[in-house]
C-alpha cells in the first residue's frame, strides 16, 4: 500500500474504533500477530486484535463518550505518525477507578507500521498520568522547591 492508503487506514481505525466504538474494525485490520506497545504503560505490550479489543472496551467503558481527532498524521513507506487529542467524560468504573463525571483532556502520538493492508506494529505515547490526575485518582506529591 502507498503511504497516502496507509494514512487513510490510520484515520479511518482513529475514527471507527476510537469514536464509534466499532470493535470488528479492530478485527479487520489489526493483523493476529500485531503487537501494540504503550497503550498501557511504557513496556506493555498489547498482542492481537482480542486482547487489544479488551483495552478499547476498557477505556470506552470508563470514557463511553471519547472523541479523538487527529491533528497531524504523515507517512513514510510502511509507517504512519499521528499526533491526535482527545476528549472525553469519565462516567464508568473499567479502569478500576469510581466514576469521577470529570471531563479529562488528553494529547498522545501513535506510530503504526502497515503491512498489506493489516497494522502490525504499534507505538503509542499518551498522557496517562494527566488522565489520572484529572479523574482524581493520582495527586502528584507537595515537594518544596529547591533553593
Amino acid at each position: 500500500m502507498s503511504a497516502e492508503e496507509n494514512i487513510q487506514l490510520m484515520r479511518r481505525w482513529f475514527q471507527e474504533v476510537w469514536n464509534d466504538g466499532r470493535m470488528e474494525t479492530i478485527h479487520e485490520l489489526l493483523s493476529p500477530d500485531s503487537v501494540a506497545r504503550g497503550q498501557r504503560g511504557a513496556e506493555a505490550e498489547i498482542r492481537g486484535p482480542e486482547e487489544f479489543e479488551k483495552f478499547v472496551r476498557e477505556i470506552r467503558g470508563a470514557f463511553p463518550d471519547i472523541k479523538v481527532k487527529v491533528e497531524d498524521v504523515f507517512g513514510a513507506g510502511d509507517k504512519v505518525v499521528l499526533r491526535w487529542s482527545a476528549t472525553m467524560t469519565h462516567t464508568g468504573d473499567d479502569l478500576g477507578f469510581p466514576a469521577s463525571g470529570r471531563t479529562v483532556r488528553s494529547r498522545g502520538i501513535t506510530i503504526a507500521r502497515i503491512v498489506e493492508g493489516k497494522i502490525v506494529e504499534g507505538w503509542d505515547n499518551w498522557d496517562q498520568l494527566g488522565m489520572l490526575q484529572q479523574i482524581g485518582a493520582y495527586q502528584q506529591p507537595q515537594q518544596p522547591l529547591a533553593a
